[in-house]
């Protein structure tokens, strides 16, 4: 983890300096605030309104955190069963390849008329854009488990359940938390996407208000918001995986 924060100077660094000539070009080209605000004109937005904004991002919070639990569990479940039932990978596999073809902004006006605009459909929407990468990844690393070892344990007498938790879910933890990084930052994309349904509250809904009304200030506070969001939760996956996966870490570390 330290090593992830000490390196991560650098790009703060890029950070301040894309923020330095932001401000300067906006101010010397006299660009108007309704067509690109300067960074402290959004900084200034969102410190002064960030009591109306707060609920806006709590709401997002809390639908991402259950989105991506529900995408996360279905997604395990989903690599699970396909590796363990070939006949069902087989079968499977390509659908779920084509379900990541339908835009989910295309499929979230059918959720609606189906589901109608509560929270099930907002899951759903989430459920969609979090399971995918988490079941990639999840088969992948299952597959990659060391054929050695799988023949170790079997000559030791472990059935093929004992194999699958003592070792092949083990080694595949490194694949799975490469799966939930990504899914942890597309779960943040997919609130926001969901909240365009129809919400009452949410960054999404504080978007769309902003944008209908040319603030464009307030829509790069809720973009930055996003960002920031996306960036915690991937951190958070980082630091549950180094306490997780330790051995791993430390051989990562080592070289």
């Amino acid at each position: 983890m330290m090593t992830f924060i000490s390196k991560s100077w650098r790009s703060l660094l890029a950070l301040l300096l894309l923020f330095i000539a932001w401000e300067t070009m906006v101010k010397v080209f006299e660009v108007p605030q309704w067509l690109l605000p300067s960074p402290v004109k959004i900084f200034q937005e969102a410190a002064i309104h960030w009591s109306e904004f707060s609920i806006h991002l709590l709401s997002t919070l809390r639908l991402s955190l259950s989105g991506f639990a529900v995408g996360t569990a279905i997604g395990l479940l989903t690599a699970i069963l396909l590796y363990l039932i070939p006949i069902l990978k087989d079968t499977l596999y390509p659908l779920l390849i084509l379900s990541q073809n339908i835009p989910t902004i295309v499929l979230a006006p059918l959720l609606v008329i189906w589901f109608g605009f509560g929270v099930l459909p907002k899951l759903i929407v989430i459920t969609l854009v979090c399971f995918f990468p988490v079941t990639v990844a999840a088969i992948d690393g299952f597959r990659q488990t060391p054929i050695e070892l799988k023949h170790y344990l079997a000559m030791a007498g472990a059935n093929k359940s004992q194999l699958f938790w003592k070792l092949e879910f083990p080694s595949a933890l490194p694949a799975i938390f490469s799966g939930l990084k990504i899914s942890a930052t597309y779960s943040v994309m997919g609130a926001v996407i969901s909240e365009w349904l129809g919400a009452k509250e949410g960054i999404g809904v504080y978007m769309t208000l902003a944008s209908s009304s040319f603030r464009t200030d307030r829509v790069f506070v809720a973009i930055f918001a996003i960002m920031i969001l996306s960036l915690l939760f991937f951190v958070c996956i980082i630091v549950i995986e180094r306490i997780v996966i330790r051995w791993k870490m430390k051989g990562e570390d080592s070289k």
